[in-house]
């Protein structure tokens, strides 16, 4: 989803977003050795960390990063490496990590120029979690309100533009969903459960892919509930909007099958 992103952490760090191989060649008894408690200077600290997330070692990186803030909270250090520290957990797609580092990072530097890239990585963890649609949306719902937040607080920054870019697909997953509940509703004689489903669709998610199934889907649904004035208006919707598509020339054979009696 994300093939590469640039951004200037404190001073002079830059985070390239890229797809990296994890490298496997130190020991496990040398990676622990890194992390042991041992006070050591701050630069020493960062730039082990750094070394680790150039190399691929996210995972390790981001113990690191972890402790500059334990072992100096203080210092410019510390501001900069709970940002590395979120962004080396996003790299190794540990997602619940990433989002509580970069949650904890907003709560101690709100007004600071790097929030706009802290909303970004949360917004980034929920979205690259996004289940099928036939699975529960409670991600995707998260995804859509981190990129919502993200927007409306920085509307003009680059991380916002890439965000308007992925609500279109959140929107379209979410109308999926409905669209699947629906049909299932559908398929078991519940009329009026599938058309408040349909009708979610068209009212909510008009511009997705899905609308012209879903007015569709509606004129079956209003001409199964016996109100084929609704399904007249479903149709003439659908013949304005999408009149090539094969949806409305189901809808049209249908109507022509259940007249509206004048």
């Amino acid at each position: 989803m994300l093939t590469k992103t640039l951004t200037r952490i404190g001073a002079a760090t830059t985070l390239v977003l890229i797809a990296s191989p994890v490298l496997t060649g130190c020991s496990t008894s040398k990676n622990k050795a890194d992390t042991l408690y041992v006070a050591r200077d701050v630069s020493t600290l960062y730039n082990s960390g750094k070394a680790r997330l150039d190399r691929g070692q996210y995972k390790l990186a981001a113990a690191l990063f972890d402790e500059v803030e334990r072992q100096h909270p203080y210092s410019p250090w510390a501001r900069r490496a709970q940002l590395m520290s979120a962004f080396s957990y996003y790299m190794n797609r540990d997602y619940p990590e990433s989002i509580a580092a970069s949650q904890r990072f907003l709560s101690i530097h709100t007004g600071n120029k790097d929030a706009p890239y802290a909303y970004y990585l949360i917004a980034l963890c929920y979205y690259e979690q996004i289940a099928d649609v036939t699975r529960d949306q409670k991600i995707t719902q998260q995804a859509m309100d981190s990129l919502g937040e993200l927007i409306r607080r920085y509307p003009d920054t680059r991380y916002a533009a890439d965000a308007r870019l992925k609500v279109d697909l959140v929107n379209d997953h979410l109308a999926g969903k409905e669209m699947e509940l629906g049909r299932f509703y559908q398929r078991r004689g519940q009329w009026l459960a599938a058309t408040l489903r349909f009708r979610t669709v068209v009212d909510k998610y008009q511009t997705t892919t899905h609308t012209p199934e879903a007015l569709e889907r509606l004129v079956e649904s209003y001409l199964s509930l016996g109100i084929p004035v609704e399904a007249q208006k479903a149709a003439a919707v659908l013949g304005r909007n999408y009149p090539g598509t094969k949806w409305y020339e189901r809808s049209y054979k249908l109507m022509q099958q259940h007249p509206v009696k004048s």
